[in-house]
């Protein structure tokens, strides 16, 4: 059997670059995997919802095999794709003719796409769901989403992989912390990943300030590039407060090292996208504790190994409580890593994942 093995892969700088040259060595143990294969007994495609994934979509309506939802939420894919012409065709196609006027109400409003919800809640996935031998998502929310666009449709959740990274020796890390003028009590919480609005930034940066305000010896490691002007606009002056560190883009090295550097990340998503962040996987893989968004996303975790904050009004105020708890509590923090690295070891090992795509492929083969 040969597959056809269709994703974007590094340098990209994208979480699916690296998720997928990870999983592309280890399917290549188990078979012929051959990349950007025209011709297989049966192809997997990678599917995010950012341009580089345009071309490997059409594909995969032209040659129909099993589409891994990196995102089960396509609609800010389409309108970054396609005019105003195509996406009410394409929103019409999803959700019937009745809701044209709402998909034109959309596209005149796309610039407040990054938070508004009503995007998010219209993920448009029936033409890939339905045209797949199988999709491949990584949580209950996404698989939700899938089968309500496209109720035939082989769905099969398989975890988000770990592919465990050479960590940086301890002295490394205490050196980088004396480096950025952290004394050895300094709790500091970090941030990464590219930051857009659904990270909930301006919401971490408020609680880190609540934290400091009311005595707590923290600082906060905000890592990536800001996707949206206006949320940099916003976020500056917060930035500007004593004890963030800011940072860019960090290749996988300085990544390592930051990420090793933490005593905890947080990594929220709202409106949450079905996507099982690749950042919470490597975090708790390595034993940091991770703050994240409850909901169906996350819902395989459990609670003893993360620490789950609600969206809504009191996100700010339950963010805040929770990191205050962990600079006064040191214990704390060590023993959620210490679950959550076990959840993941056990959950969500490469190899394991590796055979349940492999499974799937066979099945799905012509």
């Amino acid at each position: 059997m040969t597959v056809g093995f269709h994703s974007p892969l590094p340098p990209a700088r994208t979480g699916v670059a690296d998720y997928a040259a990870a999983l592309l060595e280890r399917l290549r143990r188990l078979g012929r995997v051959e990349t950007g294969a025209p011709q297989a007994d049966v192809h997997l495609y990678h599917v995010g919802n950012n341009q580089l994934h345009r071309r490997i979509y059409q594909q995969a309506l032209l040659r129909p095999g099993v589409a891994v939802l990196h995102d089960a939420v396509l609609a800010h894919f389409f309108l970054g794709w396609l005019d105003r012409r195509g996406f009410l065709e394409e929103f019409v196609y999803n959700y019937g003719e009745w809701a044209r006027d709402l998909a034109a109400e959309l596209w005149a409003g796309r610039a407040r796409s990054a938070q508004d919800p009503r995007y998010f809640s219209h993920p448009m996935l029936r033409r890939i769901a339905q045209d797949s031998r199988a999709v491949l998502v990584h949580n209950p929310a996404a698989a939700r989403l899938v089968a309500a666009h496209a109720p035939a449709a082989r769905v099969v959740e398989i975890p988000h992989l770990f592919s465990p990274p050479e960590l940086p020796a301890p002295v490394q890390v205490l050196r980088f912390r004396e480096r950025l003028g952290l004394s050895g009590p300094t709790f500091l919480f970090g941030i990464f990943g590219h930051l857009r609005e659904a990270k909930r930034v301006l919401s971490a940066l408020r609680a880190f300030e609540a934290v400091r305000r009311g005595g707590g010896d923290v600082a906060l490691a905000v890592v990536g590039h800001f996707v949206s002007t206006d949320l940099a606009r916003a976020a500056a002056p917060l930035l500007a407060q004593p004890g963030i560190l800011r940072f860019g883009y960090a290749p996988e090295p300085q990544f390592w090292l930051l990420a090793s550097a933490v005593d905890a990340c947080i990594n929220l998503r709202y409106p949450a996208a079905g996507e099982t962040s690749g950042i919470t996987i490597r975090l708790m893989g390595i034993g940091k504790p991770v703050l994240m968004t409850a909901g169906g996303e996350t819902a395989r975790f459990p609670e003893g190994a993360c620490l789950k904050v609600d969206p809504g009004a009191g996100e700010t105020a339950m963010l805040s409580a929770f990191m205050m708890w962990l600079v006064r509590d040191r214990k704390a923090a060590p023993e959620i890593g210490r679950r959550g690295a076990a959840h993941i070891a056990e959950q969500h090992s490469l190899d394991a994942v590796a055979r349940r795509y492999w499974e799937v492929l066979c099945a799905c083969s012509n």
